[in-house]
């Protein structure tokens, strides 16, 4: 058991802060705590506001997401009401939400391929990295850059930074 988890077991406490270890990916704790402990109210408090991490977060079980620039008095009323199982998100993390729901989504294999764009790996580069044929790679290139409504590499890393879905 992880020494997070094992806090959580023995307080019982409403609420649990989680520090990603890897900015665009919410912690193995994380996961294992809401799947363990579907009562557990996760509040996420980062100062990250880019759409896929507040996607990413939610989806691992958290049930809300707060920015730390926000108001204490704000912070205290957000927490009472997760506790009081009623989470809330701030009106800009909402929007943030909405506005991705609109965008198509890359898919995993096209989020791998974003990565290595963004290290400035060119095609075949591409193909070798992931094992995959050129034609392959530029297919999924082409496909990025359709998603993302872009039209170079660079403007890719820029969405995709932008976006949540690279961090550099």
């Amino acid at each position: 058991m992880t020494h997070s988890v094992a806090i959580i077991d023995a307080c019982k406490p409403f609420w649990w802060k989680d520090q990603y270890p890897k900015v665009n990916q919410p912690s193995q704790e994380q996961r294992k705590l809401a799947r363990e402990r579907p009562d557990a109210r996760i509040v996420v408090l980062t100062m990250y506001q880019v759409d896929e991490d507040i996607h990413r977060a939610l989806q691992a079980g958290a049930s809300t997401y707060l920015l730390k620039d926000m108001l204490s008095d704000d912070l205290m009323r957000v927490i009472r009401e997760v506790h009081e199982g009623r989470p809330t998100l701030q009106p800009d993390v909402q929007e943030r939400l909405e506005q991705r729901a609109t965008r198509p989504s890359l898919t995993p294999r096209e989020v791998q391929v974003t990565e290595l764009i963004g290290r400035g790996l060119r095609n075949k580069e591409i193909a070798v990295a992931l094992g995959i044929s050129e034609q392959t790679a530029k297919v999924h290139v082409k496909n990025i850059l359709a998603k993302l409504r872009v039209n170079d590499r660079a403007a890719v890393v820029a969405v995709a930074a932008r976006r949540g879905i690279l961090h550099l």
